[in-house]
């Protein structure tokens, strides 16, 4: 999968899957623009890093719930590369309470960057690409939690269960003008992220109950980004891709119950 010359925006591009994202993006050929909201040092080295592929990288401070700060971005991008060809909405925030209890400073803040966010930097990308007349891709991060409600992380499940609706109705109306969007579902990945709710003990342990024995790597849903961003997948719209490791099969969850 080669995208060479392509000018590709992933917002939450410092760390975790945004970085993965943008560093194998880089290594398939694209220029590559990262957005971040506090980590400047992070998001600068990632930038080193596909500098040192021979491409061009940019760091972008933005918070994607702010849309004039969104669309502001998409310009800074354009001027920077010349043209946006494809964008990755893959920012996120989420806090773990139950919603009787829930801080609703922080269950607002989840709705604000995950779904507003999301939607803002969707909304901006196609109206660029629409301006420049020659299609583009468009990728939104989603979860296996837009269907399989996890407790404690309302919020957070409400916000994917809508991008998800949201991706595939930009699919509909962007398709006359040859931009695919499509959804990536990520299952437990090794990032930074995840330790701000479990231990590494609660890490290895879990990790073992998933059929595959094991996490994903940020660098494994940068490739299935990678593909729908491409060429090989120009026939793809609308569709949701599931890169889980197997956690969420029917007859595993059973058998973990004790029903099997």
């Amino acid at each position: 999968m080669r995208i060479p010359g392509k000018n590709i925006l992933v917002t939450g591009g410092s760390r975790g899957i945004g970085r993965g994202c943008a560093l194998e993006l880089a290594k398939a050929g694209a220029n590559v623009a990262i957005n971040y909201h506090s980590s400047a040092a992070a998001a600068e080295e990632v930038v080193r890093e596909i500098e040192a592929l021979g491409l061009r990288g940019l760091a972008i401070q933005a918070d994607v719930a702010d849309q004039a700060s969104v669309e502001h971005m998409i310009a800074q991008v354009v001027e920077t590369f010349g043209s946006l060809d494809g964008f990755v909405s893959n920012a996120v925030y989420s806090d773990r309470e139950f919603m009787v209890e829930a801080d609703m400073a922080g269950f607002r803040r989840t709705i604000d960057v995950s779904m507003w966010g999301a939607f803002y930097g969707v909304r901006a990308a196609a109206q660029q690409m629409i301006k420049q007349g020659h299609g583009g891709a468009i990728t939104v991060v989603s979860s296996p939690h837009s269907f399989i409600p996890f407790p404690g992380a309302m919020a957070y499940n409400m916000a994917k269960a809508a991008i998800d609706q949201m991706a595939k109705t930009a699919a509909i109306e962007l398709a006359e003008h040859a931009i695919r969007v499509n959804v990536v579902h990520p299952g437990w990945i090794d990032t930074p992220g995840e330790r701000k709710f479990f231990t590494e003990e609660q890490l290895a342990q879990g990790a073992g109950s998933i059929p595959l024995k094991r996490m994903g790597t940020p660098e494994e849903i940068g490739r299935a980004i990678l593909y729908t961003l491409s060429p090989d997948a120009d026939y793809m719209t609308g569709s949701v891709l599931l890169i889980d490791g197997g956690i969420t099969l029917p007859w595993w969850s059973k058998r973990k119950e004790g029903k099997q």
